[in-house]
């Protein structure tokens, strides 16, 4: 029995439990979130080494970091220490994303090494099989598609990015419309182009319920991913990305009514303008399905500095209704991200998806700021660093003013406002007894 159909039968399971109290809510909240699709508990029922996550409506907005190896960079070790960074940087997820070397045994060791939930792209996978084949990647089958996905069941993954709503019509819409940047998600190209080379339509989409199949015997959450969405603001918002979204929330209605659990992924590059729009609009048309948004990033001339981009996106949305975030690091549109590009990239994500806590009220979000507030008002360093995003670079980045006695930091020194505040409120103290 999967967590949807438990669910609708009136079932807490042990799952649900662990996350109403990871989160701070009732079991039954979880409940009703699973059974009306606008929550999804993350866990293979075979990855019973970590703990469920639930994502959705209601709880805090939780992050995912990419992972992964390249044709040009596929170091194992590399990619573990990835896992290492991550973790302690504070994402809620990983997604493996490689696409170089032997991308299954990469997968094992990552799901091995993570205490995090694990997701990936199967068709990177199915992709890379055929270049190894010193085939063209056209040439794979309905078959080899599926076959890797179920292998990433058995394996243990617990959510899978899947590009069902790239059909001929909504590939068709891009056409005809026109972009500037034509199709930019790696698995919509692949799709796309097999769909062209074979004159047939998505297996994904055609086979469906062959791919719920798979999902429901390991409660594997699909993820339907935006291979149309918009890779610069120019293309935002227009025929293809919007047919494949309607496209999308009926997929979703399939699962949920096949016991799988679904949540929706989205854009991309979007003017700031159009950011609420589009997150409003997917959470109409899917039914309130949770929303995992790659950003959205507001502006597209900031390579080196797309964390940011991502962050400030990011926090609009999640403010607007997103329930799940997809880091962006500084290496975005240049390279293979390194370790401190990963590193960075979560805490740009953590800041963004805490704006949007406290902006949807979740519990526990403001108390935080408040708390800190309190701490400086203390001089409480310590505390001060203890609540921060990124207690490592606050503690290094501190620098206690000699001159006011380390009340303060060499910024202000003596000047500090909250020290002279302090000091006119006991004169002013003083003054009246």
């Amino acid at each position: 029995m999967t967590q949807i159909e438990a669910a609708r039968k009136g079932v807490v399971s042990y799952e649900m439990e662990v996350c109403a109290e990871r989160e701070g809510v009732s079991p039954e909240f979880i409940r009703r979130g699973v059974e009306e699709g606008n929550i999804v508990v993350v866990r293979n029922k075979k990855h019973t080494s970590i703990l469920p996550l639930a994502i959705g409506r209601g709880l805090r907005t939780k992050i995912n970091a990419n992972i992964g190896t390249s044709k040009d960079h596929a170091d194992l070790d590399l990619e573990l220490e990835k896992v290492r960074i991550t973790i302690a940087a504070g994402a809620d997820t990983i997604m493996d994303l490689s696409t170089g070397g032997d991308i299954r045994a990469i997968r094992k060791a990552i799901i091995g090494a993570s205490s995090l939930a694990i997701g990936t792209v199967p068709i990177y996978q199915a992709a890379g099989e055929m270049l190894d084949e010193k085939k063209a990647i056209v040439e794979m089958s309905a078959d080899d598609m599926f076959r890797v996905i179920e292998e990433n069941g058995e394996d243990g993954i617990d959510f899978i990015t899947v590009h069902c709503g790239v059909t001929r019509r909504s590939v068709d819409c891009i056409d005809e419309e026109g972009r500037i940047l034509g199709i930019v998600s790696r698995g919509g190209s692949i799709t796309a182009n097999w769909m062209a080379c074979n004159d047939r339509e998505n297996p994904l989409y055609e086979q469906y319920d062959r791919l719920l199949e798979i999902a429901r015997r390991y409660d594997m959450v699909l993820s339907l991913g935006d291979g149309l969405r918009p890779g610069c603001l120019a293309d935002a918002t227009d025929r293809g990305q919007v047919q494949e979204l309607i496209l999308l929330g009926e997929l979703a209605k399939r699962a949920r009514d096949q016991g799988v659990q679904v949540m929706i992924e989205g854009p991309g590059h979007v003017p700031i303008k159009e950011i609420q729009a589009n997150v409003l609009l997917q959470k109409s048309l899917c039914q309130g399905a949770p929303f995992y948004v790659l950003g959205p990033l507001p502006t597209d001339i900031a390579p080196g500095y797309d964390h940011i981009t991502s962050a400030i996106g990011g926090a609009i949305a999640g403010a607007t209704g997103a329930d799940f975030l997809c880091y962006v690091t500084p290496a975005e549109h240049l390279r293979l991200p390194t370790l401190e590009d990963v590193r960075e990239g979560v805490i740009a994500a953590k800041i963004a998806a805490h704006i949007a806590d406290i902006a949807k009220g979740v519990p526990g979000a403001l108390e935080r700021d408040i708390r800190m507030a309190k701490y400086r008002k203390e001089f409480n360093w310590q505390g001060q660093i203890a609540e921060s995003i990124d207690p490592e670079k606050t503690g290094k980045l501190l620098e206690t003013s000699k001159t006011a006695g380390e009340e303060g930091c060499t910024m202000c020194g003596e000047f500090c406002a909250i020290k002279l505040g302090k000091i006119r409120k006991n004169k002013v103290r003083s003054q009246k007894t």
